[in-house]
């Protein structure tokens, strides 16, 4: 007797690969709308650490992005070429350096804030406030995984 496949495209890292792919779309293509079209979906892993916290420290960047220094550190280069972030001293250690959000990376920060609200309120009123919440939730537990 054959056991029934567990790779299908109803297994779970399938539909979060494929839910996460949309969304990076819809993100991207409502930035580029606006005028934010340097924006690549790898660069949230970049810009959104410092949306809540500017003049990071690569490895507290890494950390917080969940990636390598290594992988954070080309993202960052990257980022830097488009303009939306800055390396600058850091005044608490010479030999290190703080990576913030230029001008430009502030107005993609608010257009940003703009179109995750209106994803937001599409996700709600697809699933409700609930449903949505419990999604944050389970998306959180995987994450700890």
């Amino acid at each position: 007797m054959r056991t029934k496949s567990r790779v299908t495209t109803d297994n779970v890292g399938f539909l979060l690969a494929k839910a996460g792919q949309r969304f990076n779309e819809l993100l991207t293509e409502r930035l580029a709308e606006r005028g934010y079209p340097e924006v690549r979906p790898s660069y949230g892993s970049v810009l959104v650490p410092l949306f809540e916290e500017g003049g990071l420290r690569l490895g507290d960047l890494a950390g917080r992005a969940r990636l390598s220094k290594q992988h954070t550190s080309g993202l960052v280069r990257l980022c830097e070429g488009d303009g939306l972030v800055c390396r600058s001293a850091d005044p608490d250690d010479g030999r290190a350096t703080r990576i913030s959000l230029t001008d430009r990376g502030r107005e993609v920060q608010h257009a940003a804030e703009d179109v995750l609200g209106q994803l937001d309120e599409a996700i709600v009123a697809a699933l409700g406030d609930r449903r949505r919440d419990a999604l944050i939730e389970a998306l959180r537990g995987v994450m700890e995984l």
